[in-house]
């Protein structure tokens, strides 16, 4: 996993905790998976957080020139993801990140801390 990655992770993890999810973890997948280096799973209380995170990160990373390849859920807002190559993002509400149980999904991948 290259250092750019990582930046990108640790961004992303700043824009969701200024945000205020209930919780956030960031997942190094990338020797579990081809998909991308980094999952990040952001818990929201409610659909209206839910979509301003993603609209946040969205936001900010248009303006550092960090273009998502894929957005999905923005109709919905219950489950966003965003695509951004080796890092991908999951801004979930609660409901559905307990019935989806994406931690437990990937509980072999090592957890990233900052």
């Amino acid at each position: 996993m290259n250092k750019n990655t990582v930046t990108l992770a640790k961004k992303i993890y700043d824009i969701i905790d200024n945000k205020s999810a209930s919780s956030i973890q960031i997942l190094d997948v990338h020797e579990l998976t081809t998909l991308t280096d980094i999952f990040i799973i952001a818990i929201a209380n409610n659909i209206r957080q839910t979509q301003a995170i993603a609209d946040e990160i969205e936001k900010v990373l248009i303006a550092d020139k960090e273009l998502f390849l894929q957005k999905e859920g923005g109709s919905t807002a219950r489950w966003i993801l965003l695509d951004y190559g080796n890092v991908i993002v999951h801004v979930l509400h609660q409901e559905d990140a307990a019935f989806y149980a994406l931690d437990r999904l990937w509980k072999d991948a090592k957890v990233i801390t900052f």
